[in-house]
């Protein structure tokens, strides 16, 4: 039975499609915005929208519960591996997002790749 084994491996190996994933969101965070194709961007999607709830939660208990904005910002860490980056994206995205429940990122579809066909997608951080 294959229960739980739902996930798009992208035809890549695991530690080069974690790898993927993080620099996607690191591109997404960095940038706000970045073209990719569909099935990348709607994988990473799934990746960048946990980082900002646990960001968003860091940005709301900074104030109560300093260990747990601490705990956060340092999960937050072990996958971006960049500091600046981490406080960007506590310090600056989450207050954008703080009343939001979800649904941060976006996927645009825009057309075909010249060179192979490929499904292009813009994945964007949602703008209020």
């Amino acid at each position: 039975m294959r229960h739980r084994m739902k996930r798009n491996k992208l035809n890549r190996y695991g530690t080069h499609r974690v790898s993927l994933m993080r620099n996607l969101a690191k591109e997404v965070i960095d940038h706000g915005t970045i073209m990719t194709t569909t099935v990348k961007a709607k994988v990473g999607k799934e990746y960048i929208e946990k980082l900002i709830t646990k960001a968003v939660r860091a940005y709301k208990v900074k104030n109560e519960n300093k260990a747990e904005s601490v705990a956060l910002r340092r999960q937050i860490f072990t996958e971006l591996g960049d500091r600046k980056l981490v406080n960007k994206l506590v310090d600056e995205i989450a207050p954008k997002f703080a009343t939001r429940n979800g649904g941060y990122t976006r996927v645009i579809k825009v057309g075909a790749r010249r060179g192979d066909g490929a499904e292009l997608s813009v994945l964007q951080l949602v703008e209020e």
